[in-house]
């Protein structure tokens, strides 16, 4: 299958880019599509971090204003997982780390790699790099971010039964974290034997 590119320009630039492509296409059926515009949101790609103690049981959560969520009927506050962009010059692994400590104050002693994917293919090219982390919750909490950036993160570490409730009950709500809950759950037993065998 090809495609062509026949026109790209930027429209907007300002905390993310919007880009107005003209495009056609191969299809399915054979043959070509009529010429399409399409716009695209190019924020760069983000990478997202579950840091958990293994000691407690315990997952560490953020909850902060997200102006996607501004016509919620419970309010813009969300609750989710450590997260941010990555810097041309950052590898996803050092974006982890980074974030742990400007949004939780949070040491991440080990990262594993969970998987990397388009976070809403039909008009952005974001990619999302997700990764889970031992930590100790033992001193975590507090209000946490970078107040250049506007950030006012609340940090709320839960044990992983409550975690559980939260996504259950739709009280976890956003890709992100359902994601990387999701996978917690699959795993988390392996990943207490791992813990417990000295790692």
């Amino acid at each position: 299958m090809k495609w062509s590119v026949v026109n790209r320009k930027t429209i907007f630039q300002g905390f993310f880019q919007l880009s107005e492509l003209k495009i056609t296409h191969q299809l399915f059926a054979g043959g070509e599509s009529p010429l399409l515009r399409r716009e695209l949101l190019e924020k760069g790609d983000a990478v997202a971090l579950l840091p958990y103690d293994p000691v407690r049981d315990e997952l560490v959560l953020v909850e902060q204003f997200r102006i996607g969520a501004l016509d919620d009927p419970s309010g813009p506050w969300l609750i989710e997982i450590i997260a941010g962009y990555q810097e041309p010059h950052e590898s996803p692994e050092s974006v982890a780390v980074r974030e742990a400590m400007e949004e939780a104050g949070c040491h991440i002693t080990q990262l594993q790699f969970i998987q990397r994917y388009y976070s809403t293919p039909g008009g952005s090219s974001e990619q999302i790099h997700l990764y889970f982390g031992f930590t100790d919750t033992s001193a975590l909490g507090g209000v946490h971010g970078l107040e250049e950036e506007g950030e006012d993160i609340k940090v709320r570490v839960v044990s992983s039964k409550t975690a559980f409730e939260w996504l259950d009950q739709g009280k976890i709500d956003s890709a992100m974290p359902t994601i990387a809950l999701q996978w917690f759950r699959l795993h988390r037993e392996e990943i207490r034997l791992y813990w417990s065998q000295g790692m």
